[in-house]
């Protein structure tokens, strides 16, 4: 007869190797969060970047089945319910895409595209800060340019 012990351990690995346990932990980690959640206190209004951005880690999440931490990323950062238009969401960041590509997440494209591609700084890209307008940047604490 198995003990207590072997019968945990057994039941376990079979939550684990069918990646019950998993998805458990997570569920109860955002219901945690739903229930600490203060709904009385306003989110801060969410920026087209921010809009954007959230949209391309959700559509990420969601393909690679991370249904929970999709579901606490939309609560915590008030992106709306329903997902963005992959169209819309394509046109807002000008990427046109092939049929191969629509098969995964705009995310995977983006990075493939600045994985494989080579530009005049020898193969780094320069980039631009373009903090959305509700940040502002304290000079006395973050290193700016000049540092």
């Amino acid at each position: 007869m198995a003990t207590i012990t072997e019968l945990k351990c057994a039941l376990r690995e079979s939550l684990e190797s069918r990646g019950v346990l998993g998805q458990l932990k997570a569920r109860i980690r955002a219901e945690v969060f739903n229930a600490l959640d203060d709904q009385s206190e306003p989110r801060p209004a969410l920026s087209h970047d921010n809009l954007l951005i959230n949209e391309l880690i959700r559509e990420y999440l969601e393909f690679n089945k991370y249904r929970y931490t999709a579901s606490v990323l939309t609560a915590e950062s008030g992106q709306p319910e329903v997902p963005l238009d992959r169209q819309f969401m394509a046109n807002e960041l000008k990427v046109v895409e092939d049929p191969s590509s629509r098969s995964v997440p705009l995310l995977y494209g983006l990075l493939s595209h600045f994985l494989s591609s080579s530009g005049d700084s020898g193969g780094k890209l320069f980039l631009r800060g373009s903090a959305p307008a509700t940040m502002t940047r304290d000079p006395n604490t973050l290193p700016g340019p000049e540092s």
